[in-house]
């Protein structure tokens, strides 16, 4: 089998694995790491790799508006009343989510070679790793024990975060 068809043939699966089988806090921990690799590597950059600073910051700001959209749209609803401080980790997660928007939004406007741009994926990065934090270790753990249907509510999030990614 040539390399581009196992390629093809693996991501395929990985596609459809997503969609079958992975439960919603896989799939949002996946995200996460991905997110965390990502601005890993834009640290990384020296200060003249314009182009690829551009590509990776696109990439990342496609990542973050899909995840916020699926926590948003699906997995806050569900988790919002099932779980103990439920209503207040929403609440801070959706602020937590506007205050990225608002970043995002304006990264998104901007060149590498613009004033605070490096700053602004910099502090970006903490305020996902932050976020990150709290739902790994406060609301997740939560999450797997209140009953809720983990595997459906990922199916429905991963079908929602395909159609986001082809609209990006």
């Amino acid at each position: 089998m040539s390399t581009r068809t196992h390629s093809g043939a693996q991501a395929g699966t990985q596609s459809n694995a997503m969609a079958a089988g992975q439960d919603a806090i896989a799939l949002l921990t996946a995200d996460h790491r991905e997110v965390s690799d990502m601005f890993d590597q834009f640290e990384q950059l020296g200060d003249r790799a314009t182009t690829s600073k551009e590509k990776l910051k696109d990439k990342i700001c496609k990542a973050l508006i899909a995840h916020t959209t699926i926590e948003e749209e699906i997995f806050y609803p569900a988790v919002r009343g099932q779980i103990e401080e439920g209503e207040d980790m929403v609440d801070e997660a959706v602020v937590e989510h506007a205050a990225a928007k608002d970043l995002i939004k304006q990264l998104q406007e901007m060149q590498p070679d613009d004033e605070l741009y490096d700053a602004k994926v910099k502090v970006l990065s903490e305020q996902i790793e932050h976020h990150v934090k709290e739902e790994e270790t406060e609301m997740f753990p939560k999450v797997k024990k209140s009953g809720l249907d983990l595997l459906a509510l990922g199916q429905e999030m991963a079908m929602r975060k395909q159609e986001l990614m082809a609209t990006l």
